[in-house]
């Protein structure tokens, strides 16, 4: 008898929503972490100075908060003490001008502000996140189910039944459109431009990718219903509620557990092997992590463990761009100049989709953006527990970085080629410039930052490969049935029991536990 019925490798949010689910059920299961905590890019930590608690990485949970994966554990969760902090005001956009439009909770008041920002855009609003709303069950069922199964073609089945072939075609070829295409032909303001094209560069695509416009008004649908919540306390916490929750349920996790190599015997896994040379026994091996380290590190010296389409399709795979992270702590309050955003969760500062697509290209051919698209989180305005009274905190993304580095856009910034600690902080300085021109006095109430390149985020969690937060590419041919390769079917692998879930997994990135969930559901949770 094996020494576990599974064991899953990483303890990012699928691994926890997948260890949860199975627990629940009575399985054995065991999660090893590498590293010394759980969690992955949910990570908090007192990084600038005490009593400041950032969220390192992962901070906003709508995307989990909406997910199946809440639906079937939130309740438990709650009870394990994760607990979410609200703002009516979940997004907005900030342009160099000054201008600005905030997208609230509440439809009519969106409508009404975009329809004064240019007339129609608030019915055109609308209309978009309406669209969303009527075809969520089939949209949905797209975005986060189990493509490769008889409920999906039965759902595809109706759909070219009610909607007709022509129909279901066209359907299909609006949701491809390019975000650009989306706002230029559907918004005559740029403001309203502006506030969504940012939000496509969090989906790992660019304003010209194809699906940008439907994952454009799924964000806008998600937002406007679920906000933009934080977790009380910090990520962390929620880290801490499965952690209790699993163990509650008899399953077990073990931090510092390299696991070296997934052990393969008579054309099945045994179990693993861990850096110690500590051998642990399961009826099933659940990775969560990138295809390059499943093929070429737990996989390695394994006969036929990795198939030659696996091989050939890894040489093409493609990680995507970087991810950059600017941490403040503030004496005092963010005084923006612009009135109507001190209450914002999150604010872009971009100018609109030229800008958006300008710094998007720059990283994506290597260069540090010249004017970066910049995502502000203010946390303590929805947890205040997250500093001391009389302070701020300040969580900034760039999702614009380049993962491999070959120069400035600008011309300003001298490097060698790699993210040293030079580079990073003459790249923070360029970010810092711009966030200072909006908040008055800002410079002055700077008590301490911290920054991360991506080449830091890889070191803190190594299935951020240059960076990447999203797995791989989001590109079409990297997504939905084509993820992480074309020949592979519902997280499985050339071993009938090892399975993959994670980022690079369908249904992709973000804090949904999508991968998890249904993995654990096939698995009997």
């Amino acid at each position: 008898m094996a020494d576990h019925d599974h064991i899953i490798v990483g303890s990012g949010i699928n691994a926890l929503v997948a260890a949860a689910m199975l627990s629940a059920k009575g399985q054995r299961v065991l999660v090893l972490e590498r590293a010394d905590r759980f969690g992955g890019c949910m990570r908090t930590d007192e990084i600038t100075l005490p009593g400041f608690h950032h969220d390192v990485m992962a901070a906003t949970f709508v995307l989990f908060l909406t997910s199946p994966a809440h639906g079937a554990l939130g309740a438990d969760l709650a009870r394990h003490g994760l607990e979410f902090c609200h703002t009516p005001h979940p997004t907005a956009v900030l342009r160099p001008d000054g201008s600005s439009l905030v997208l609230t909770t509440d439809r009519a008041t969106n409508i009404k502000a975009f329809n004064a920002a240019a007339a129609g855009d608030g019915d055109r609003h609308a209309a978009d996140v309406g669209a969303i709303e009527a075809d969520a069950p089939f949209l949905f069922a797209l975005l986060g189910g189990e493509l490769w199964s008889w409920q999906t073609a039965k759902l595809l089945a109706r759909q070219a039944w009610s909607r007709g072939l022509r129909g279901l075609a066209a359907w299909i070829g609006e949701a491809l459109r390019p975000s650009r295409a989306w706002l230029e032909a559907g918004y005559a303001s740029e403001r309203v431009q502006a506030l969504h094209a940012p939000w496509v560069l969090h989906t790992g695509l660019t304003p010209e990718s194809a699906y940008g416009s439907q994952m454009g008004k799924v964000i806008a649908f998600a937002l406007e219903a679920a906000g933009a919540p934080v977790v009380k306390g910090g990520a962390s916490q929620a880290v801490a509620a499965f952690k209790s929750l699993i163990e509650a349920n008899g399953g077990q996790l073990r931090d510092n557990a390299d696991v070296d190599q997934v052990i393969i015997e008579n054309g099945r896994t045994t179990g693993v092997r861990l850096a110690d040379g500590t051998t642990i026994t399961a009826d099933n091996v659940i990775c969560s992590v990138p295809p390059g380290q499943l093929c070429q590190r737990l996989l390695r010296d394994q006969t036929r463990a990795v198939s030659e389409k696996d091989t050939a399709q890894l040489k093409q795979f493609r990680h995507g761009r970087g991810n950059f992270q600017l941490h403040y702590a503030i004496d005092g309050s963010i005084r923006w100049k612009t009135a109507g955003l001190e209450n914002v969760a999150l604010v872009h500062l971009a100018n609109g989709i030229d800008s958006v697509s300008k710094s998007a290209n720059e990283a994506e051919r290597g260069m540090m953006p010249e004017t970066p698209t910049i995502c502000v989180g203010q946390p303590h305005r929805l947890d205040p527990s997250r500093c001391p009274e009389g302070k701020s905190i300040l969580w900034l993304q760039i999702p614009d970085a380049p993962r491999v580095l070959k120069g400035d856009a600008a011309g300003e910034i001298e490097t060698s080629g790699t993210w040293d600690d030079a580079t990073r902080e003459a790249f923070a300085d360029r970010i810092e410039a711009i966030l200072a021109r909006h908040i008055d006095g800002f410079s002055e109430s700077v008590m301490a930052r911290k920054a991360y390149s991506p080449a830091d985020l890889e070191a803190l969690n190594i299935n951020l490969v240059g960076g990447d937060p999203y797995g791989g590419s989001c590109a079409l041919d990297q997504f939905f049935i084509w993820r992480p390769f074309s020949h592979t079917v519902n997280n499985s692998t050339s071993i009938r029991n090892l399975h993959h879930i994670g980022a690079s997994t369908h249904p992709g990135p973000g804090l949904g536990g999508g991968s998890g969930f249904l993995l654990a559901k096939r698995l009997g949770a």
